[in-house]
């Protein structure tokens, strides 16, 4: 599935069809039943996508498929007010915890998404992608990028528990609370993907810039003219370690 098509497909699913619900169907399937309905359907639809979509198994799709599950669940906690405003701050707290406790133990949540991204598909260019990681302005880089998603998720999360606690004041069960938790929705499941396609991005280009600044130039080419797997052999290759072309 290309890029802006998952990008639509996420907001849609993600927001606007929960909004949908929330806003004309409360009064058709009572307050609770859509609140629960508008809740699960992101979960469904993350669900669906790493399972039988994008079925790519690993450890950034675990991650994503366990806050489906732990949204899903929290979705029965029918609470309203500042346990309301935890509850619905939950996944981002969780993000938090995860990002700065990889940290903490040395595997920056950052290192998971550059492998992904860059896809290594020969032994060869596992180890070199390891090993370039290891290097000590990447191994920074990864640490700072990753610090630089788990703030934004902190600022997410404070500005999501404020506004609930702010905006979804009345109590749960009724018409009022669905039109407010919409209404909070429409600012938060739009604004936040951007945030953390904003952190996302500039935790990716420092880890970019840190990367080419340890791998050689081919002669004649700029490093952004060259494929960064060549770079990567040519680095090997200096080194003496086995070449991706050589696996």
């Amino acid at each position: 599935m290309k890029g802006f098509t998952k990008l639509a497909l996420d907001l849609i699913m993600g927001a606007v069809v929960p909004i949908l619900i929330l806003n004309n169907l409360t009064r058709t399937l009572g307050a609770p039943v859509a609140y629960v309905l508008a809740a699960l359907v992101p979960v469904v639809y993350v669900l669906a996508d790493t399972f039988f979509i994008t079925r790519r198994f690993n450890a950034i799709t675990t991650y994503v498929a366990l806050s489906a599950i732990l949204n899903g669940i929290l979705a029965f906690w029918f609470v309203d007010g500042v346990l309301y405003a935890l509850k619905d701050t939950a996944g981002l707290a969780v993000s938090v915890l995860l990002f700065a406790g990889s940290i903490l133990i040395g595997k920056p949540m950052l290192r998971f998404f550059l492998v992904q991204a860059l896809n290594p598909d020969t032994p060869a260019r596992r180890q070199g992608l390891d090993e370039l990681m290891r290097q000590p302005p990447v191994s920074r880089s990864l640490v700072t990028a990753t610090v630089i998603v788990a703030l934004e998720s902190v600022i997410a999360g404070g500005v999501n528990f404020w506004l609930n606690l702010g905006m979804v004041t009345a109590p749960f069960g009724g018409e009022t609370f669905n039109q407010q938790v919409a209404q909070v929705n429409a600012i938060t499941r739009i604004a936040f993907p951007i945030a953390s396609i904003i952190a996302f991005t500039l935790g990716f280009a420092l880890l970019f810039r840190a990367i080419y600044a340890c791998l050689p130039k081919e002669e004649g080419k700029s490093q952004t003219d060259s494929e960064l797997w060549t770079l990567v052999d040519l680095w090997q290759a200096e080194k003496g370690a086995p070449t991706v072309e050589s696996v």
